[in-house]
């Protein structure tokens, strides 16, 4: 595996290494652990900006609401 070094300050190595700690992973696992759930925030924070532009045009709202019971009608049709 590469490696990459990246300063933190001291204040974020000593919590980087006390959640280490508390999980018994690796500092690097620990630190990509975090990486990764900002990650999923951030899409959620940017999911939940375009579906709230989305609504805020009401003809544009209506059109993906009748979209969404048209593919809902999908979920009995019985095929897997």
């Amino acid at each position: 595996m590469a490696s990459q070094t990246v300063r933190i300050s001291d204040m974020d190595h000593a919590a980087l290494a006390d959640l280490s700690a508390k999980s018994g992973k690796s500092m690097a696992a620990t630190l990509g652990e975090a990486i990764g759930l900002l990650k999923k925030r951030q899409l959620l924070e940017e999911t939940n900006a375009a579906y709230a532009q989305l609504r805020s045009n009401p003809k544009a709202w209506r059109e993906e609401q009748r979209e969404r019971m048209l593919w809902d009608s999908t979920l009995a049709d019985g095929l897997e």
